[in-house]
């Protein structure tokens, strides 16, 4: 049973910080892609970061956002700086390898004063 953890949201101030984690587990981690997402009410679920060898990222997020992974703990990061009132939404993990693709449950970013 394939299964993507993602833990680490909550509600920070504009200005502040957080990092998601999302623990993998069904799957050969170290021959995935591994990304985040995030979807806003209304709006459509959009690409935040990936990696797979080299990292790419959303022109909204580069310079604020880092992703990252560790194969030996089957666990992908995202590192999150400067955040914004507009980086607001449900973040999920999603990985890919060949055709097989899987969705983590999504954790809440809020980011308000």
């Amino acid at each position: 049973q394939v299964q993507l953890a993602e833990s680490g949201g909550g509600l920070v101030q504009p200005g502040g910080s957080l990092r998601l984690s999302c623990v993998v587990s069904g799957i050969n981690f170290r021959v995935a892609a591994m990304g985040w997402y995030r979807q806003s009410p209304g709006k459509e679920r959009e690409l935040v970061a990936r990696t797979f060898g080299v990292a790419n990222y959303a022109d909204s997020v580069k310079g604020r956002f880092t992703i990252s992974r560790d194969n030996a703990k089957n666990t992908v990061y995202l590192n999150m700086n400067s955040l914004k009132p507009e980086d607001t939404a449900v973040y999920y993990c999603h990985s890919r390898s060949g055709t097989n693709v899987y969705w983590g449950q999504g954790t809440q970013v809020t980011v308000s004063s």
